[in-house]
């Protein structure tokens, strides 16, 4: 007679394989297939909170010269995390004594634990992976900190084609972040497309008045100067996208203006204002539309490879 049909409780053998394999998909989850529960949630939440929020906090509040350094330290913490949730599943599957566990009638085969059965496990890679993860990056990237990729070339030298860049979205909150100032790299939304966005910088605020005459600007009756920067290679710069339809703005918005910002919007151009379209074009920016400001350069891809110069790069 076979011993276990004399009792109820009835050992489950450990699969180092499986246990692995499951951290591999989710850190935790193999923590959580040998029935460590609360094992499983601290290399989650681990995992969860360096990869999300940690490059929120490197991004917004460490001094900029830390912040590459601190990214690759951030990086190499949520490996060692997700490998370490690896390691640690596939050596405690492997060493331990097999876990006596009571019979779930009714749920699984008689004598699966709850955290062993294939359903359970689905779910729980569906609420981390697909909803929990997800959430939070979302959170992060509305209200915190958003990376964003530059296209075109209107804001060279200060951003170049191919560089990625941190955008603080805290900008111009009303109850936290930094105000809106001249000289400032802002992101909103495209007046004439508001689900596309665009990166100018602001030459004027409200009751400010802007003159232009072609690309001189005057603000108050002080020049506003593009601030100096290396410029791009021009092969780069004309190989770049024009917003927003692949073309060169209209010669005519170009010519002469004189304005006062109305109250509520800012005047915004490019750094590049031979080749821009900018407030010239669409007008004057709601302030309500400003939704991040551009604060570093954190990794950056031309024609020739990685641009290590500008690694870190803060866009002033």
């Amino acid at each position: 007679m076979n011993p276990l049909d004399l009792n109820p409780r009835i050992a489950v053998c450990p699969q180092p394989a499986l246990a692995a394999l499951k951290s591999l998909v989710l850190p935790g989850l193999g923590q959580w297939h040998n029935g460590q529960v609360e094992r499983a949630v601290w290399f989650f939440l681990a995992f969860a909170l360096l990869s999300v929020p940690g490059v929120a906090v490197v991004a917004l509040w460490l001094p900029p010269a830390w912040t590459a350094p601190a990214l690759a330290a951030g990086l190499l913490l949520t490996l060692g995390v997700w490998t370490g949730s690896i390691v640690d599943a596939w050596r405690t599957a492997r060493r331990g004594p097999p876990p006596v566990l009571d019979p779930l009638p009714g749920l699984a085969a008689p004598g699966t634990p709850v955290w062993r059965m294939a359903g359970v496990t689905l779910l729980l890679i569906l609420l981390c992976d697909v909803v929990a993860l997800p959430l939070l990056m979302l959170a992060v990237r509305g209200y915190a900190v958003e990376p964003l990729r530059i296209l075109s070339a209107s804001m060279a030298p200060a951003l170049w084609p191919g560089d990625l860049v941190f955008t603080d979205k805290r900008y111009g909150h009303r109850f936290f972040g930094a105000p809106v100032r001249r000289g400032d790299v802002a992101v909103f939304a495209y007046p004439n497309d508001r689900t596309v966005l665009y990166v100018k910088r602001v030459v004027a605020l409200p009751g400010d008045r802007v003159q232009l005459r072609g690309t001189e600007v005057l603000v108050n009756g002080m020049a506003s100067p593009v601030p100096e920067a290396p410029q791009p290679p021009a092969a780069e710069l004309e190989a770049a996208v024009r917003p927003p339809v692949g073309r060169e703005p209209a010669p005519s918005a170009k010519v002469a203006l004189d304005m006062v910002v109305p109250a509520g919007h800012v005047f915004v151009l490019g750094d590049r204002r031979q080749a821009s379209t900018d407030s010239r074009d669409f007008g004057p920016v709601p302030l309500q539309d400003v939704v991040g400001r551009v604060r570093q350069v954190w990794f950056s891809w031309g024609p020739q490879g990685v641009r290590w110069d500008r690694l870190g790069h803060v866009v002033r």
